[in-house]
């Protein structure tokens, strides 16, 4: 029988163990599968290459075992306290300017990005309000102040608050603290304004906090709201973000 060629032989699918070890990148695996008999270099190999894969399984087993007995650990710190500090609380009438304040200036400078009105728009919008137009001859003030217009056409916390108490005892609007917000001139309670104590509070529920009446002064409104104003509790040395975390008060809550 003649015997088979180079090229046939090339040609030969790899069907030993050998050809697989001489080219696994597993190290000493080609020691054990290499060419020639049983020998005790071979057999170190053997029990080194076994004795790793056992260590590898076992590891991977326990990882395993260990991640479905799910530990974990809980840390509590527990502080009695007699005394706590009262949040402080900004109120903001959804309302941001009053309909009797407004003048043919304010629409010229505030209208189209607080109202949406077009210049050719506001003589119709004063008339809906009950407001004079703009004169013949009207020209508009060379500079605008938006602070000093929210302070003079905003809802003031001296006409919309009717009854404040706190923890029983009476507050007033010297106890609320002006800012302003993207909502417009808002009102702060127990801020901590210019070194002012914070209040405290034993314990809460009803009767240890703050209890308020508001009169949102809904015949001043520009537009119509189901929502009449904004409250927002938050820490001290917090902005108050009342156009996103503020909580809505409707009229008879």
């Amino acid at each position: 029988m003649k015997p088979p060629s180079g090229l046939e032989e090339a040609c030969r699918p790899a069907s030993d163990i050998r050809v697989f070890a001489s080219s696994c990148t597993l190290h000493g695996l080609g020691h054990v599968f290499g060419p020639g008999g049983l020998t005790l270099r071979r057999g170190l190999w053997a029990t080194a290459v076994l004795l790793s894969l056992a260590a590898f399984l076992y590891q991977v087993a326990e990882r395993v075992r260990y991640y479905g007995e799910f530990h974990h650990e809980t840390t509590l710190d527990e502080c009695e306290s007699h005394r706590l500090t009262f949040p402080a609380v900004t109120l903001c009438n959804i309302n941001p300017l009053r309909r009797s304040r407004l003048t043919p200036n304010d629409l010229h400078w505030a209208g189209p990005s607080l109202l949406g009105l077009d210049p050719a728009e506001h003589t119709a919008f004063l008339r809906s309000l009950g407001r004079p137009p703009a004169p013949p001859g009207f020209m508009p003030s060379p500079t605008f102040d938006m602070e000093q217009l929210y302070a003079r056409a905003g809802h003031s916390i001296e006409d919309m608050l009717l009854d404040c108490r706190y923890r029983g005892q009476p507050c007033g609007p010297e106890n609320f603290t002006v800012i302003f917000t993207r909502m417009g001139q808002c009102y702060t309670f127990n801020s901590g304004a210019n070194g002012a104590e914070l209040l405290t509070t034993p314990k809460g529920g009803a009767g240890n906090g703050l209890e308020i009446m508001l009169d949102v002064q809904q015949e001043e409104y520009l537009p119509v709201w189901k929502d009449m104003g904004k409250g927002h509790t938050h820490t001290q040395w917090g902005l108050p973000i009342t156009w996103v975390w503020s909580t809505c008060i409707r009229t008879g809550n």
